[in-house]
Order: structure tokens, then sequence, then C-alpha cells
């Protein structure tokens, strides 16, 4: 083993063991990067919000509840049912959006084509009076919701289309072991590296000055001097969608569920390679359709 590797080993260690202080630190210390009225504390925020420490506070979680499902499976199953049981819940209630979409887009025809209005006015008590064209760009909002909130339920449900070359053809506990190879090589390092850029790429379009991926957290508190909010308005046309920032939180946090849903698929894949073809599906919450209503069959090329 050479110098740099035993550098890289001992810093990994280190981060392992800082992961608990730094927790406890944040714990009880929330004033330091929750209270927002204090531009240093949003700028912590900020800087955590995608740092390292957050990143070994997370792994070791990881890490810790996989040994203890090791140990003891009924827990690990119990946090796989959890988190599928969040994915699931967060899919099923913004599905309804894909709905909503559709209402909006009958009433904006009604306006435009039947009553000739060139705008819309909507509320209880406070209305909300926008251009047609606001309101139709909206839309693409519904369309994101759907889109990025319901990605994991689909992911559980097991709607997404499979490329498969050898997956079918090998026996059960090497689909499991493709599967926990698969989350720990593409879902969590891909989940990592996205939201790395997506939560500095959501906040240059709520603060200035700009923050970037590479500022220190010593830069940042310096740039808290001149920090104030600039949440982008600008909408593509003159009288547009104007809160398109919405759609950078919407990228955050499916980042998030992506995150969470790769933990539940690894937890998942070592119980049922462990456990056995009679653990296939086990626990698992998937929504049953009456006969002839299945818009198509798991295509698997």
């Amino acid at each position: 083993m050479d110098e740099s590797s035993g550098f890289g080993i001992v810093w990994i260690l280190k981060n392992f063991a800082l992961a608990f202080y730094n927790l406890g630190y944040a714990i009880t210390h929330p004033a330091t990067w929750l209270d927002w009225s204090d531009k240093a504390s949003l700028m912590r925020f900020v800087y955590y919000g995608a740092s390292v420490e957050l990143f070994f506070i997370a792994f070791t979680f990881f890490v810790i509840i996989f040994a203890i499902g090791v140990w003891k499976n009924s827990f690990l199953w119990g946090v796989v049912r959890g988190l599928e049981w969040f994915g699931n819940s967060i899919g099923r209630l913004f599905a309804w959006a894909g709905l909503l979409m559709v209402l909006q887009q009958v009433v904006i025809v009604f306006m435009q084509r039947i009553f000739a209005r060139p705008d819309i006015v909507f509320g209880f008590g406070l209305p909300l009076q926008y251009d047609v064209s606001w309101w139709s760009e909206e839309l693409k909002l519904y369309n994101a919701m759907v889109v990025t909130l319901c990605l994991t339920y689909t992911f559980i449900q097991g709607g997404h289309v499979r490329v498969d070359l050898v997956y079918s053809a090998v026996s059960f506990r090497a689909k499991r072991m493709i599967d926990m190879i698969g989350s720990m090589i593409f879902m969590l390092p891909m989940a990592v590296l996205i939201w790395m850029y997506t939560w500095f790429f959501m906040w240059r379009s709520l603060i200035v000055p700009p923050v970037n991926p590479t500022d220190p957290l010593d830069r940042l508190v310096m740039k808290a001097r001149i920090l104030r909010w600039n949440v982008e308005t600008i909408g593509f046309s003159p009288n547009g969608f104007t809160a398109y920032f919405l759609f950078k939180v919407l990228m955050v946090v499916m980042v998030a569920l992506i995150f969470i849903q790769a933990w539940a698929f690894f937890y998942r894949s070592f119980l049922e390679w462990k456990e056995g073809p009679e653990s296939e599906g086990k626990y698992l919450d998937r929504d049953v359709l009456e006969q002839g209503e299945e818009p198509y069959d798991q295509a698997e090329l």
C-alpha cells in the first residue's frame, strides 16, 4: 500500500468518526444553520447541504443500519418497508397532479374560446389573478411534479422499462447481487453527484451573490456580508409563469428521493439474496390493477 492510499484510508476513517460529532453539533446548535435571519447561518446551511460532512453522516447511518440488519433481518425489513412506504406515499399523492393539469387545461380552453377572457381569477378570499399565458405555462409545473415526485414510486411499482441483456438468464441470487452492485455503483453515486450540482444550482436562483460547489465554508461566510434574497421570477414570456425556481426545488427533491430509494433497493436486494427465492417481493406494496386495466406489460429487451 503506497503512502497516498494510506492517507486516503485515514481520511475516510476520520470522516466516519467525525460524522457522529458533526451530527451531534448540528442537532445541539440549530441556530448556526437554521436561523436564516442571520445571513452567515443561511450560508452555512447552503454549504453543509452538499458537503463532505453531510455525505459521511448519511453514509455512516447507511452502514450502521446495514450492520444491524445483517444481525437482525426483521429490523432491516422494517427499514425497507418504511422507506418504500415513503416513496409510495409521495408518488400516490402527487400522481393527482396529472388530473389537476388536465382540469386546468380544460378551464383555460373554456376561458379563451368561450368566455374570451385574457386572464383567470382563482382563489378563496385571496384571489390569484394572472394572464391566461401564466396559467398555461404553469401546467409544466404539474408535469414536473409527476416526473420528479413519482419517479421512485414508479421504480417501486416496477413500472420502468428495463434493458435486460443477462439479468433474466441468471439465478435468483445472482439477480439480487446485480441489484446490490447496481444500487451501490450506479444509483447512489449518481444521486450524490447530481445532488452536489442541483443543490447549488437551486440556491443560485434564490440568493445573490452566486454560490459555487467549490467554495469553501470560509468564503461563503464572507459572501454572507453582501447576501440578499433574489428569488428568480423571470418567465419565458412577458405574462408567463414567474416561479421557475420551483422546478429547481423539485430537482433537488427528486434526487433526495432517488438517494432514499437506493438505500431501500440495496437493503431489499440483500435480504432477498440472504433469505432466498421465497422472500421475493416480501412486504412489497404494489398497486393491483383489475383485469384489462394494464396499460402495458413491463418491457424487457
